[in-house]
């Protein structure tokens, strides 16, 4: 079983204190009302499910199932917190170890936070600890080829462009085009995911 929770932490440009961790039950109305207010910003970038019936966790469930998810090594889902308010999350889920040992990444941040340069940083973070704690080998991030900021974000790291595929998730709605980006640790030439960032 893999080690959960985790807790990493960072400093932000302007020294705001960065901490990925998992949801805990009383995050409950902090995170509902954080999606609440923050819905009309993410909704055209959110996974939707594609068959009718289909219905999102109840919170208490959706925790447990992060946890559980977690602890068998196959999601790292974080909560990002600045200054001791949650702002978001980045999720490194489909987490592949024998041949592959690699994972896909998924992020967003509520829009009062937008423009700190928190997500690339919770990004790094979160991928150099899969990379040095758990070893994992290539980290991918899909993109819609319209949603300019998540773009804007990869290229901070200077993900590599692996190019389109088409009608890849279901998102707001409909089956849709995503463009997969991706760093394997050759491309890191020994250095780390945050060290991508100073030179940015």
């Amino acid at each position: 079983m893999a080690a959960w929770p985790v807790r990493l932490e960072a400093t932000l440009p302007d020294g705001g204190a960065l901490v990925l961790r998992g949801l805990r039950r009383r995050d409950r109305t902090q995170w509902l009302e954080l999606r609440r207010t923050s819905w009309d910003w993410l909704k055209e970038w959110e996974p939707t499910f594609p068959h009718a019936g289909q219905q999102p966790k109840p919170f208490p469930e959706y925790i447990r199932h992060q946890a559980r998810e977690a602890r068998a090594g196959r999601q790292l889902p974080f909560a990002v917190e600045v200054d001791g308010r949650l702002c978001g999350a980045v999720n490194l889920s489909q987490i592949m170890e024998g041949a592959l040992w690699g994972a896909t990444a998924g992020y967003w941040c509520a829009p009062t936070h937008a423009g700190r340069g928190i997500v690339p940083l919770a990004l790094a973070t979160a991928c150099d600890y899969a990379v040095g704690e758990r070893g994992l080998h290539r980290i991918e991030v899909n993109i819609r080829p319209d949603n300019t900021k998540s773009l804007a974000v990869v290229r901070k790291l200077d993900f590599r462009d692996e190019g389109l595929r088409e009608r890849y998730l279901h998102i707001d709605g409909a089956w849709r085009d995503h463009r997969t980006f991706a760093l394997t640790t050759e491309d890191l030439g020994g250095g780390t995911f945050a060290d991508r960032l100073t030179r940015a």
